[in-house]
């Protein structure tokens, strides 16, 4: 009877603490809110094998823009966490996969480097000894606004070494440095020991057009400066259509790139540059080509998928890949899905992922899923690849934003 009863005590220690492993993996693994189409209930991929407590009863008669909590219970038993749960009409969007170029003018100038100057007294920098850093801004230079590379120039070799206010801005907050520039032997004029950049523009790919908001999201994650790794700030930008000229491939180790060039016209002036792409408000009367559903996270399977790109020319073609992982909880927003290239004509084309293709749609069961986002630079036929569902919430934070202002 001893034995049987500690037996027993064994066996329910064992399960308890598989239970506590798998309640502690799927609260990590699993997202803390979702969507859910008006009229229906909050399913979970069976796989993981994760059941919802009461969204079934709580879905019925709920109309888009409904919210309620729910709890998710691993094994349809054990409690994983609670959820709240957010009711939407089921989005459509217009599918693009068309190169495009994007047009990026900074909000002030940005520093990109700081330097010595040669004077008289010996290498010295005024920039650096007064405090600026790279990734600043420099809003204005004695009051007056400064928003290109040659507006600086001018004034630094106009102030005569005496003392200059930099208006900055760093992490959002605006301060004051001052500092005096110095002559340069070399040059013969007053300098600074700054490097600034004022605009920026490269090629990706559109990834769609939101009918309801009017707004084109491309890219799948943010322009950011070569030099300092920051997101460029904007103080305006255009999206433009674009060509592909010809593919530089990548190799291990190192990424290649689309080669190609602006077009005229204009998709639209650009509203954001931020963490999910570039976001522009269409020009046009809207954009033509193949309707999709959004498919919702939870609908996402790893597997079989499609890529719609273009590596020639400006009309895309869909290519096979598969989604090797679907990451609710990774820190990097950009980075939801680990995907790999298994289109045998891509890989000949381009090596596998290469710059310029960051925002090509990738469509599972006819509904769009995502973007692709970032390259492996050791293993460029894998990548990772941002929610379409992340995409398409900025469009209509941004819309929203917009509206908001405008009354």
């Amino acid at each position: 009877m001893k034995k049987t009863i500690q037996c027993i005590c064994g066996a329910f220690t064992v399960v308890s603490a598989i239970a506590m492993i798998g309640i502690g993996y799927w609260n990590y693994r699993l997202p803390d809110s979702y969507y859910v189409e008006q009229g229906k209930a909050l399913l979970i991929d069976e796989t993981i094998a994760v059941n919802s407590s009461n969204s079934s009863a709580r879905a019925v008669g709920a109309t888009a823009g409904d919210r309620y909590d729910t709890t998710l219970r691993w094994l349809g038993i054990f409690p994983v966490k609670d959820v709240s749960v957010t009711v939407v009409k089921q989005p459509v969007v217009v599918l693009s996969g068309t190169p495009f170029g994007v047009k990026l003018y900074t909000d002030g100038v940005l520093v990109v480097s700081l330097s010595d100057v040669d004077s008289s007294s010996g290498a010295v920098s005024p920039a650096r000894n007064a405090g600026l850093k790279v990734g600043d801004l420099i809003l204005s230079i004695n009051g007056n606004a400064v928003y290109t590379n040659e507006e600086v120039a001018a004034l630094v070799k106009g102030s005569g070494g005496k003392t200059m206010v930099l208006r900055i801005k760093r992490g959002g907050v605006e301060s004051e440095l001052r500092f005096c520039a110095v002559r340069s032997k070399s040059e013969n004029c007053y300098k600074a020991g700054i490097w600034v950049r004022d605009s920026s523009a490269g090629i990706g790919t559109l990834t769609f057009y939101d009918p309801e908001t009017h707004m084109i999201a491309g890219l799948g994650h943010a322009v950011c400066d070569v030099d300092t790794g920051d997101i460029v700030p904007i103080a305006s930008g255009e999206i433009v259509p674009a060509r592909i000229y010809g593919v530089t491939k990548s190799k291990a180790g190192i990424p290649g790139e689309l080669r190609g060039g602006f077009e005229n016209g204009s998709y639209g002036p650009l509203v954001v540059n931020g963490i999910s792409g570039v976001y522009a408000l269409c020009a046009n009367d809207g954009m033509s080509g193949e309707t999709v559903e959004v498919a919702l996270k939870q609908e996402i399977q790893e597997g079989n998928a499609k890529i719609y790109t273009t590596v020639s020319g400006k009309k895309p073609q869909w290519y096979t890949i598969r989604i090797t992982q679907v990451r609710y909880h990774d820190e990097n927003a950009t980075r939801n899905m680990v995907i790999e290239i298994t289109d045998k004509e891509l890989l000949k084309a381009t090596g596998g992922i290469v710059q310029g293709m960051s925002g090509s749609p990738i469509v599972q069961n006819g509904k769009l899923i995502g973007a692709v986002t970032h390259v492996l630079v050791n293993d460029p036929t894998k990548g990772y690849a941002i929610f379409a569902e992340n995409m398409l919430e900025t469009a209509h934070s941004v819309s929203e934003q917009q509206l908001n202002e405008a009354s």
